[in-house]
């Protein structure tokens, strides 16, 4: 597995491979989280959860991004960054299996574990992509992001029906993810064990770089990535329950929310092959912004016109979420100083985005209807739309 490009020019076959990498880690990035959103109604009916606590299971993982993100450059720095990924995809599949299992309390560690592990792929991603790809960060960033919201659609598309079908249950539905990570880990692994010496290929660069967390731009780019993460994370977590309560079937439910994920993958795809051209990201993201609002309003005043909140919520998460990761890279010196911009945006963002789901819960319960909730979000995607304006603008955070 060479994820990793050396000091000395890589080859063409050498980069394959490094792409090959980036795709397999990628796929595993949503999937098994993603699936829990179309039977969040089955957990909730078989283990007794409220709509607050049904949010705190959605938002558990984002807890762990927010907690471990910091926690994985450091990670990396010990392992080598291609180590570091393989034990990262082991973490997922254990959480995976613990999940599934029908023992008190496992569901909660298992959740616990997968959150941790996709912390550590998030933040260590775009740092790879960064430093094996410097040329191409947002065309490769796009691909990866699209590849993952496949993998996600795909899960979201199959999860009600395996849980209808089988005597397992949702269990089963959110068990079967495991096998994406084993593929993962086993295709990867016979080029692991090849690899000598330090995984990284490369000592980390001599030059000092500024630290994101003294930085304003550094903190504009983190408010971005949080805040872009609490629509995309509310929309996975409460969009099926929010159609089934208007009179839309599950397996429905599941298919637009499968629709959403489909689009999204073009979007990013997009998002990836026009973000370099400009100077800088501000309209793009000025305009992204923007679609999200509407999204929320248009979910809360004008219910029956909901394909097209799906389909304007998509487009605005996968342009989104595209600009988010290539920030790592476009406001950073080099890999190192991307990584670390990565561990602090995707610990305080997430932390922020971990508080969506439980809050839109909570404010159903308080107020009895979805709208108050909607309205609450659209208001954040104001303020994301002023924070992607002063992200987006053609600066990097430089050194020291």
């Amino acid at each position: 597995m060479s994820l990793v490009t050396r000091r000395t020019p890589a080859g063409p076959a050498r980069l394959g491979m490094a792409f090959v990498g980036v795709l397999l880690i990628a796929v595993n990035l949503r999937v098994s989280f993603i699936s829990v959103g179309p039977v969040l109604g089955n957990i909730s009916d078989d283990l007794g959860l409220s709509s607050a606590e049904a949010g705190f299971f959605t938002g558990l993982p984002l807890i762990a991004f927010a907690v471990f993100s910091p926690v994985a450059p450091v990670f990396a720095a010990r392992l080598g960054l291609d180590r570091a990924l393989w034990v990262s995809l082991l973490i997922l599949a254990v959480g995976i299996v613990l999940r599934s299992l029908p023992l008190a309390g496992v569901i909660w560690s298992g959740t616990a574990l997968i959150g941790v592990a996709i912390a550590f792929l998030n933040v260590l991603l775009p740092s790879l992509v960064k430093r094996d790809f410097p040329l191409r960060v947002s065309q490769v960033t796009g691909i990866y992001t699209a590849a993952q919201a496949t993998m996600a659609a795909i899960g979201a598309a199959v999860v009600v029906p395996v849980a209808q079908t089988s005597p397992a249950g949702w269990r089963l539905a959110l068990g079967i993810w495991v096998g994406v990570a084993l593929i993962a880990m086993a295709v990867l692994l016979p080029w692991l064990l090849r690899r000598t010496g330090d995984s990284s290929g490369a000592s980390a660069p001599e030059v000092p770089y500024r630290s994101p967390w003294a930085s304003a731009l550094g903190w504009q780019v983190t408010l971005f990535m949080g805040l872009q993460s609490i629509s995309y994370y509310v929309l996975m977590a409460w969009l099926p329950t929010i159609e089934q309560s208007r009179g839309i079937s599950a397996a429905t439910a599941g298919v637009h929310l499968s629709v959403f994920l489909l689009i999204s993958v073009f979007a990013s795809l997009v998002a990836g092959g026009i973000l370099h051209r400009g100077s800088d990201q501000r309209l793009i993201s000025l305009v992204s912004s923007v679609f999200a609002v509407a999204t929320f309003l248009g979910l809360a005043f004008a219910p029956g016109l909901i394909l097209l909140w799906v389909v304007l919520g998509s487009i605005s998460s996968g342009f989104l979420i595209v600009i988010a990761l290539s920030l790592f890279s476009l406001r950073s010196v080099n890999y190192t100083q991307a990584g670390s911009l990565s561990g602090m945006a995707q610990s305080v963002g997430y932390g922020l985005a971990a508080v969506g789901p439980v809050l839109f819960g909570g404010l159903r319960d308080l107020s009895g209807d979805w709208t108050l909730p909607l309205v609450a979000t659209a208001g954040i995607m104001v303020v994301l739309a002023v924070m992607g304006v002063l992200a987006g603008r053609n600066r990097v955070i430089g050194v020291r």
